[in-house]
């Protein structure tokens, strides 16, 4: 009898530990995850209409694929300047994504597209120091910060939003420090 028990038990804690398990990977894919990072150094001789990179932001765009590439993006997003497709230049190669454009000046057409479009999935998005915290908003999450100063290129936003509850950013530094 105290054996029967013992292994009814014994089958119950392995059936219950596997649902746990299951139960957690299932929480964990529900999880979207937006990277977002302002474009990298750009070139700030007077009169240029859409600068390119400096030397240091063709840097910092191969520090950038150094930190995402390993963490299996499926999607690429940037506004349509040189300097915020350049930053993704590395990344794309590395993935083999092509970017999507989109309108700087709709963060919330954007949120919407990747809360509708990449549940649970990890997207990449290049924008600029005044359209990113807004972005961060539309996402549903308190911006971390008032603003982006102009001369800081490498902060590396991570919004994680589950399909029930709400979202939290995550702010850390890439690429050389300036």
């Amino acid at each position: 009898m105290r054996f029967s028990i013992f292994f009814a038990l014994l089958i119950l804690w392995v059936l219950l530990g596997c649902n746990l398990g299951h139960q957690s990977e299932k929480a964990s894919e529900s999880v979207t995850t937006v990277y977002l990072v302002r474009h990298a150094e750009k070139d700030l001789t007077p009169g240029l209409t859409d600068p390119p990179l400096t030397p240091a932001g063709r840097q910092r765009a191969i520090a950038l694929r150094d930190s995402l590439a390993p963490r299996n993006p499926v999607a690429l997003f940037t506004t349509d300047t040189r300097r915020t497709r350049d930053t993704l230049v590395p990344l794309e190669a590395a993935l083999q994504l092509t970017p999507m454009s989109y309108d700087a000046k709709d963060p919330a057409g954007l949120g919407a597209l990747i809360k509708r479009e990449y549940t649970g999935k990890k997207v990449v998005v290049v924008g600029h120091s005044n359209t990113l915290l807004p972005l961060i908003e539309a996402l549903g999450v308190t911006r971390p910060m008032r603003e982006i100063a102009d001369e800081r290129y490498d902060y590396l936003f991570e919004v994680r939003l589950p399909a029930e509850g709400i979202g939290t950013i995550g702010v850390t530094r890439y690429g050389a420090r300036r």
